[in-house]
């Protein structure tokens, strides 16, 4: 990573989710699905889904702060899942589908609390957020086959009734941060 390149790490629900929509976010070099905010070391996918180990499905994020902040970062986090469900994100149920920001910096915290307070005074949320903000202190990348997941599997029933839709949300609301490719 270069010194110009940032990291962010977020959860908020289903990874494929969010890595979808931040491939296509202009400044975004790189996306990759794991999980954070747990207490097993080495975790898998089924461990995981077991909500047992205490981990968030994540995206963990290289940006160009030149290129998007990260107050706009989590500006598109907190439109594209809905951070007032605890442990929940729809039809998926339990932990590890809870809405978390894993800050890298103090900075990160304080930018990821003014965004909740900005979230909240704008009531973009009928219902108070319950996004959980806490440090990172290990990231564990998920399997190969979780990484670029929509790309690969797009008419999949989960990829065409739940990702597609977030996806088109971002590419509508936030039509000024799109990567070229994803604007075309």
């Amino acid at each position: 990573m270069s010194a110009t390149q940032e990291t962010a790490t977020l959860g908020g629900g289903c990874f494929w989710c969010l890595e979808a929509v931040f491939k296509d976010l202009r400044g975004v070099t790189a996306v990759m699905s794991g999980y954070a905010g747990g207490h097993v070391a080495n975790p898998d996918y089924h461990a995981v889904c077991t909500g047992r180990t205490g981990h968030a499905e994540v995206v963990q994020l290289t940006f160009d702060p030149a290129q998007v902040s990260y107050a706009d970062i989590l500006r598109v986090f907190f439109t594209i899942h809905d951070p007032t469900t605890k442990d929940r994100q729809g039809n998926d149920v339990g932990p590890q589908y809870r809405s978390i920001i894993l800050t890298h910096s103090d900075a990160q915290a304080e930018t990821a609390r003014a965004v909740m307070r900005e979230i909240t005074d704008e009531q973009l949320w009928p219902n108070r957020l319950v996004t959980e903000i806490e440090p990172l202190t290990t990231f564990y990348p998920a399997e190969p086959e979780h990484h670029d997941y929509f790309a690969r599997n797009p008419y999949s029933g989960y990829c065409q009734v739940v990702i597609a839709p977030k996806v088109t949300k971002f590419r509508k609301h936030f039509t000024d941060k799109l990567k070229r490719e994803a604007a075309e």
